[in-house]
C-alpha cells in the first residue's frame, strides 16, 4: 500500500541528505508488518547511503509515531525492477516495459506485462500483443519496470 502521508514527511529529509525519495509502501503483516522507502541519487545507492536515511527516518518515525503497531523499517533502491509510484514516474519511462497488477481485470487478467506509450492526467496508455489499454491510474495496485 502506497503512503503518500510518509512521503509527504520523509521527503524535506530526504532531499536535505542529498536523496531523491522515490517512494513508501507499507505492508500491513501483523507482526510482521513492514514499511519499506526507496531512495535514489544520481549514480545509484549503496548501503550507507541507505543506513544514513535509515537513521534519519527512524528517528523521526520515533517522534511522529505515524504508524502504530510494530513493523520493520527497510531502506532500499528502486533498483533496475523499479516499481512506480507515482504519474510522474509513467512519464519518465515512456517506452519501457512495465508489469502491473490491477484491482480490476482487463482481458480477464488484473496482471498485465505491457510497454507504457504515454501518460494522461490521471491514466497510463499501455501496449501490449499489438492492442493499446488506457488504464486509469486508480486502478493500477502495484507497477514494476521489466527491462523491455
Amino acid at each position: 500500500m502506497i503512503r503518500t502521508d510518509l512521503q509527504d514527511l520523509f521527503q524535506p529529509a530526504v532531499t536535505e541528505l542529498g536523496y531523491q525519495l522515490w517512494g513508501c509502501e507499507y505492508l500491513p503483516q501483523g507482526k510482521h508488518s513492514l514499511l519499506r522507502v526507496y531512495i535514489d541519487k544520481e549514480g545509484g545507492i549503496g548501503i550507507t547511503d541507505c543506513e544514513a536515511v535509515s537513521r534519519q527516518i527512524s528517528a523521526m518515525l520515533d517522534v511522529e509515531d505515524p504508524i502504530s503497531g510494530n513493523y520493520s523499517l527497510e531502506v532500499s533502491s528502486p533498483g533496475l525492477s523499479r516499481p512506480l509510484f507515482f504519474l510522474e514516474h509513467y512519464q519518465q519511462y515512456v517506452g519501457h516495459g512495465v508489469q502491473l497488477k490491477l484491482y480490476k481485470p482487463i482481458n480477464g487478467s488484473r496482471k498485465l506485462d505491457a510497454i507504457i506509450e504515454s501518460v494522461s492526467e490521471d491514466a497510463v496508455i499501455l501496449s501490449a500483443k499489438n492492442e493499446e489499454f488506457e488504464v486509469q491510474f486508480s486502478q493500477i495496485v502495484k507497477a514494476n519496470l521489466t527491462g523491455e
